[in-house]
């Protein structure tokens, strides 16, 4: 969610911290890891709240600094990230997720990537079991307009 591995781990250990001093609140009745993704749901968008959006020039400036083109041009690089995913199709996938708002960026990832269900991922976003079908929905469909015009689905194939 915060593109930036730094800033996760730091959020990481943010969430941790709070789960301890929570502990106390914790309902052993309901699964540990919705539990704790709510508390990283919720650090996440705190974060996002405080933090400035970062802007870009869309030519670049005399100083050096990218402009909007060069940064976007440089989506081949390899980060660890997309050399761990190892395949031309994980790095287009990789791409392809990182376009999609937020909403539908996370239900995707907790759905597919930490593989929680509807239920789970209501709760840890707070949003209502409806709007995280709605959200699923839209991603899929929207993922797979975005791997067709990439040419990695023919028309008709995906969601």
């Amino acid at each position: 969610m915060v593109r930036e591995r730094e800033l996760a781990e730091d959020l990481s250990q943010e969430v941790f911290l709070k789960a301890y001093r929570a502990l106390d609140s914790y309902d052993p009745t309901r699964k540990f890891s919705s539990w704790l993704f709510k508390i990283s749901h919720n650090a996440t968008i705190d974060h996002l709240r405080r933090s400035e959006v970062s802007t870009v020039p869309l030519d670049g400036d005399s100083d050096g600094e990218l402009g909007v083109g060069r940064i976007l041009e440089d989506e081949t690089e390899a980060t660890p990230e997309r050399r761990l995913l190892g395949s031309d199709l994980g790095q287009e996938l990789d791409v392809a997720l990182r376009s999609l708002r937020p909403a539908y960026r996370e239900a995707i990832l907790l759905r597919h990537r930490e593989e929680l269900s509807y239920q789970e991922i209501a709760e840890v976003t707070g949003a209502s079991l409806g709007t995280v079908k709605t959200n699923l929905h839209r991603a899929r469909k929207e993922l797979a307009e975005i791997l067709r015009r990439r040419g990695l689905l023919r028309p008709g194939e995906g969601a």
